[in-house]
């Protein structure tokens, strides 16, 4: 047999989707592992796609996707955040992993730095060194699992291109404030370099209202959104990116040479999805009730940062050994992700709260009986 690239010497299979594999195997197992609602689409949004398929929206659409969509997405983010879109273009992918990477094939040279904030979305390293970038990790547990603009000054060089700021934070579930993403938009102005702000759970705050980079920072910034939280289809990989026409070209030149375009019948099920505000204030009013569960129960044995968004709780292991509490857990059927798939720390370990809520008491209950036993 042939030799393979060097390139896959540099990549393993995610820690999170060998958790979740796992659970396969496992008789009854409360799963904790995998970033995905536990609520599925709304009817109307199914009935949409039903439609599709029916009305013979089976075919390629343009590569950047049906224009009442992208016409949609601009309206929500000016409507809903206050984002000025009128000069700005968008390009539907497939799923937000989509977006991120045709964003760095877009401003990636073989070389540049990326800026990583650590912990971070299992994905954001390995897209960047697909691009040949170089990724940066920022040490934010000091701060609270938050980049500081000092961290930007520290860790900026020449080299650096952008950095991957996610808002909500998988897998810490920590959120920026307004005046934190106007500190941090002017440092990126100043040094001049891109981010690419991935807002997948924007519609997941439970303490105060999302805050949008692109809106403080519209030149710099790639705005990466998806419907799969939202909407209850991660299965459908429908995401976007909005951004400055110059880079939207780029990256619709990129997804013509890779993915085509988008799934239609997906791409018109979504922009259903889009005019229905109902279904954003019901997820955010449950999965607050989750979040409240979670940190309630958990209090009584484990040290965390209080999520603000996201379906994400970051505790610390019982000794600091995230390995050992991880298999203990799995002695009990309960899966979580040990930190060091999210971090090159492995002090932490990751849960999803995005479960039924008896099963969430009961996992949960599992866990507060491991760490005190």
């Amino acid at each position: 047999m042939p030799n393979f690239s060097e390139r896959v010497k540099q990549f393993e299979v995610s820690g999170i989707r060998k958790m979740f594999e796992l659970s396969q195997k496992i008789k009854n197992p409360i799963d904790f592992s995998l970033g995905q609602p536990d609520f599925d689409a709304p009817d109307s949004v199914k009935e949409e796609a039903v439609k599709a398929v029916r009305s013979g929206n089976n075919r390629y659409t343009v590569t950047a996707g049906i224009k009442e969509l992208r016409d949609g997405i601009k309206e929500w983010w000016q409507r809903k955040y206050g984002v000025n879109t009128k000069d700005k273009e968008v390009i539907v992918t497939g799923g937000a992993t989509g977006s991120i990477l045709l964003s760095l094939l877009t401003i990636v040279n073989p070389g540049d730095e990326i800026l990583i904030p650590d912990p971070y979305f299992v994905l954001y390293g390995h897209l960047v060194r697909i691009c040949g970038g170089v990724p940066v990790y920022i040490d934010t547990y000091p701060n609270s699992f938050k980049v500081m603009p000092a961290d930007l000054d520290k860790y900026c060089t020449s080299k650096t291109k952008a950095i991957i700021l996610n808002n909500p934070i998988n897998p810490t579930g920590v959120a920026y404030t307004e005046s934190e993403i106007k500190l941090l938009a002017s440092v990126v102005k100043t040094k001049n370099i891109f981010v690419i702000s991935d807002e997948v759970y924007s519609s997941f705050m439970y303490d105060f209202e999302h805050t949008s980079f692109l809106r403080y920072c519209p030149e710099n910034a790639i705005l990466v959104s998806a419907f799969s939280k939202t909407h209850g289809v991660p299965g459908w990989r429908i995401g976007y990116a909005v951004a400055d026409p110059q880079i939207i070209t780029h990256m619709i030149t990129f997804q013509q040479f890779t993915y085509v375009c988008a799934n239609s019948v997906a791409q018109r099920a979504c922009l259903k999805g889009l005019s229905d505000g109902a279904i954003e204030t019901k997820i955010r009013n449950d999965y607050r009730v989750k979040r409240d569960l979670t940190c309630d129960i958990l209090s009584k044995k484990f040290e965390f940062i209080r999520p603000q968004g996201a379906f994400y709780i970051f505790p610390k292991a019982p000794g600091g050994d995230a390995d050992s509490f991880v298999q203990k857990a799995l002695d009990k059927s309960v899966i979580v992700v040990p930190g060091k798939t999210a971090s090159r720390k492995n002090s932490n370990f990751r849960i999803s709260y995005a479960v039924d809520n008896n099963v969430l008491k009961d996992g949960l209950a599992r866990l507060v009986q491991i760490a005190s036993a």
